[in-house]
Formats: structure tokens, C-alpha cells, sequence
């Protein structure tokens, strides 16, 4: 039996939920009667949406038509940082969403520092974009979860315990 346990603190998404929700997406705008012929296009890349589209309207209709598929595959919302449309060539509007993944060296240390400070029978150590928890007890580690989960809601970052050992 394994003297300590441990558990990862990580910042993701599952990318082909993201893929099926823009594919879904891409399927609506083009059959919506509003939307038609507004010849919008979503481009999706490694660690960014890019929306090209006729109008605010048809931006505000389309960014919806996505949190709306993002919602229903169970994807987080915190993922998505939407920047400030652009105008670009045409009279159309561009607009990049940036998506989210792996916690910022800040985020991390106040996450550990708020672990630390109410659980002193457990030991954080960040790791890259990630965070790894050791505890004893494995009860001492489920109130590590807890308050974490606890502190999500003031970080803009959705937070998935992974490696529980």
C-alpha cells in the first residue's frame, strides 16, 4: 500500500467535443433562414476560434448558436475568451476566441497557496501548467477537491482532477 497519495490539478477540454460542437455550428448557421446568406466562417485552430461574419447581429446569433452546442457536449464555458470584434475587409466582422487550456503561473500559485493555507497535511507542487497535490490520507486529499472546487468559481478557468492515486 502506497504511503502517500496524490492527485493533478489541470485546465482542459476535451478537443473533439470542441470539433463537434463547431461541425454542429457550422451545420446550423448554414441552414438558418437568418443566417444564410451571411456568409459567415468559423475557423477553428489549434488555440483559437476565428468568426468572420456579415454583421454584429450575425455575430451575436452565431456566438450563441456556440455557447449553446459548447453547453449541451458538456464543455465549459470558461474556456472560450472572446476578444472585441475587428472590422475587417468588406464591411464584415472578425472576431478570435481564444480558447483556454493549462492554468497561467498565477492562477496555479493562488490555487495552491488557498490549498496550503487551509490544509496543512498536504503538499502542492506546480508542475509546468498543472498542479500536483500529495497528502497521506486520501481523506485529506478529498478536502483538497473540495475546496478547490469551491475556489473555481473566482478563477475564470475550469479545473479537472486527473491521476487520483
Amino acid at each position: 500500500m502506497p504511503s502517500s497519495f496524490s492527485f493533478d490539478v489541470v485546465s482542459d477540454f476535451d478537443r473533439q467535443e470542441l470539433v463537434n460542437s463547431i461541425d454542429q455550428m457550422q451545420r446550423e448557421v448554414s441552414q438558418r433562414y437568418d443566417l444564410k446568406d451571411s456568409n459567415t466562417e468559423i475557423d477553428l485552430q489549434d488555440e483559437e476560434i476565428i468568426i468572420n461574419t456579415a454583421s454584429d447581429m450575425t455575430l451575436k446569433a452565431v456566438t450563441d448558436i456556440l455557447l449553446q452546442k459548447a453547453t449541451k457536449r458538456k464543455l465549459s464555458l470558461k474556456i472560450f475568451d472572446f476578444q472585441d470584434p475587428i472590422t475587417a475587409s468588406g464591411n464584415r466582422l472578425k472576431q478570435s476566441i481564444i480558447l483556454k487550456k493549462g492554468l497561467t503561473q498565477e492562477t496555479a500559485k493562488k490555487l495552491s497557496k488557498s490549498v496550503r493555507d487551509q490544509l496543512k497535511k498536504v503538499n502542492v507542487s506546480i508542475q509546468g501548467d498543472s498542479l500536483r497535490v500529495t497528502g497521506k490520507s486520501k481523506d485529506d486529499l478529498q478536502l483538497a477537491i473540495e475546496i478547490l472546487k469551491k475556489q473555481e468559481e473566482e478563477f475564470s478557468v475550469p479545473l479537472q482532477f486527473e491521476n487520483y492515486r
